[in-house]
């Protein structure tokens, strides 16, 4: 049996995607900005300033690669993204406070998409994120309307 057959992957307390995580020095506190559901642009393929994906886990044991995809659901979950880190767990009662950024992300088509974390081969959860195509509004449309 390999290492990590024997060790349980930990517990995934939760999965966020927003724009960005600032993390107090002092009491190492994250603060999460902007939350993420649904990615909005009038046409595609659309890029995406920056992606932030923050996650806690806890009843970790010993180092564990810990490693995030971004997939596209309608591409037979094709990996648009991929990034792993190293992350050691002294207790497993601690908690791991983990954020990965994705900067310039291309969304190629409206549709579903999943941002999915992973300790070593173990699918821990993942968090779906939508984008969809709007149309911006005619300009001078309002102008009409008022002076009308």
């Amino acid at each position: 049996m390999s290492k990590e057959q024997e060790i349980p992957p930990p517990l995934l307390l939760s999965a966020i995607v927003c724009d960005r995580v600032i993390m107090d020095n002092m009491t190492q506190t994250p603060s999460i900005i902007s939350i993420i559901h649904t990615i909005s642009a009038p046409r595609y393929p659309a890029r995406h300033y920056r992606l932030t994906f923050f996650c806690e886990l806890t009843n970790g044991r010993d180092k564990m690669q810990i490693t995030i995809r971004l997939v596209d659901v309608q591409q037979e979950d094709k990996t648009m993204f991929e990034q792993t880190v190293e992350q050691e767990f002294r207790d497993i009662k601690q908690v791991a406070a983990l954020t990965f950024g994705v900067e310039g992300i291309i969304f190629p088509h409206p549709g579903e998409y999943r941002m999915q974390i992973y300790a070593g081969t173990h699918l821990l959860g993942e968090r779906r994120i939508i984008c969809r195509q709007i149309e911006l509004p005619l300009r001078g449309a309002n102008n009409e309307s008022k002076n009308g």
